[in-house]
């Protein structure tokens, strides 16, 4: 008798995420996307450096991509709503890659900026359907672990392109990393793939005119995860931003990167397994602790007290936290609202990850220039801090009585 094929859907415990429908060329648009973002993350500062901006200029250089993405990411639910998916996924795309080359034109900061804003608009998309269609696509039930799955399509161009950004624009030249900052352009099939698979999946009338009963209280249980991510990634914008500014050794600076986007990609994918089986309660204040030990050692290391040891620790401590926390908000945030809710969710929760990035540059690299790094990180720590009560609190999945713990 013939073997029976099951939907993975309906079975999913006969499917690896990695192979679940959809989730393969969701990694490669995820991955491409994320090639163009981490090159131009730290190198973009770098060329508005060439250019004269002093450290203030070189914090809105991120601050400005970060705050378009921010104001961008509320206007996607919507988008999706009256375009489908496929036709904005691949928008996002070619805005995200397309203006890489343009930094050519100049390195005045004034055109760095418009490019970081119209890279914005497209990062916006990227991300906020991204970890959206890993709620379409993956039942709650192995959504840490595919949560898990979507980080590390993430975090690998991270953890091979941050660290060696810099290092490649002095030395194989900027253009070099501007063309290849272009890459997103490269994900337009694998974006249109997921995109008509998420479009033919069956809508809920719910998904399509959802119920506005009650107002804002719906998304209330959004609030602790989301502040609690803001305090990390306000860590995590500012050391990717101005590790290059804390020490003159290109080495150290590329092994800071390295650590912490390598750990990022460790916890991130860790944390997902962690939480599906024990909940992620009990990972959330050490992940808090560590970003403030973290960022107190990279203010000991820039004032001259530590060596480059120091530096490193505090980079590692941060790029723990910094995955750690990714995952485990998101799926707070998913078990937070239901199903009708889920990409609303995921806008809200990737406004807090590119605002306190954008943010965390910006205030750091103001306070820097008014004083110096040293105290600018430990205000940066201070922020983190106040985020620890949030750790602590339990909380109901979307108000139906499902604990998140």
């Amino acid at each position: 008798m013939p073997a029976v094929r099951r939907d993975p859907r309906e079975d999913p415990s006969d499917v690896s995420v990695w192979r679940a429908p959809g989730m393969p060329a969701l990694a490669v648009m995820v991955a491409v996307g994320f090639v163009g973002y981490s090159l131009l993350m730290p190198v973009a500062p770098m060329w508005a450096a060439l250019g004269g901006a002093n450290a203030t200029g070189l914090g809105f250089v991120t601050g400005v991509f970060m705050f378009c993405t921010v104001a961008v990411q509320l206007f996607v639910p919507r988008l999706l709503r009256r375009f489908g998916w496929a036709p904005v996924l691949v928008i996002g795309l070619v805005l995200l890659g397309a203006p890489a080359l343009l930094h050519l034109l100049s390195d005045e900061l004034a055109v760095v900026l418009a490019l970081a804003a119209v890279r914005g608009a497209g990062f916006a998309i990227l991300t906020v359907t991204g970890s959206s269609a890993v709620a379409e696509l993956i039942e709650p039930a192995r959504r840490g672990r595919a949560i898990g799955a979507f980080g590390l399509a993430i975090a690998v161009p991270q953890l091979l392109l941050l660290p060696l950004a810099p290092w490649a624009a002095e030395n194989l030249g900027y253009p070099v990393v501007f063309v290849a900052a272009t890459a997103p352009v490269l994900g337009i099939v694998a974006a249109y793939r997921v995109g008509r698979r998420i479009d033919g999946l069956p809508r809920h009338p719910d998904l399509e005119h959802p119920d506005l009963h009650g107002g804002l209280r719906r998304f209330a249980g959004l609030a602790p995860p989301v502040i609690l991510l803001l305090g990390v990634t306000l860590a995590g914008g500012a050391m990717i931003t101005f590790v290059p500014q804390l020490t003159a050794n290109a080495a150290l600076t590329v092994a800071g990167l390295l650590l912490l986007t390598g750990l990022s990609a460790l916890t991130r994918w860790g944390a997902g397994h962690i939480a599906d089986r024990h909940g992620a309660r009990g990972l959330l204040w050490p992940s808090v602790l560590c970003t403030v030990v973290g960022l107190s050692l990279c203010a000991w290391s820039a004032a001259g007290l530590g060596r480059g040891a120091a530096l490193l620790l505090g980079m590692a401590l941060i790029g723990m936290s910094y995955g750690a926390l990714q995952n485990l908000t998101l799926g707070l945030a998913f078990a937070a609202v239901p199903r009708r809710d889920q990409v609303t969710a995921s806008a809200v929760w990737n406004i807090g990850f590119d605002m306190g990035t954008g943010v965390g540059a910006v205030i750091v690299g103001a306070i820097a220039t008014g004083t110096s790094f040293p105290i600018a990180l430990l205000c940066a720590a201070g922020v983190s801090l106040l985020t620890l009560p949030l750790a602590f609190l339990r909380s109901r999945a979307g108000g139906r009585g499902a604990s998140v713990e």
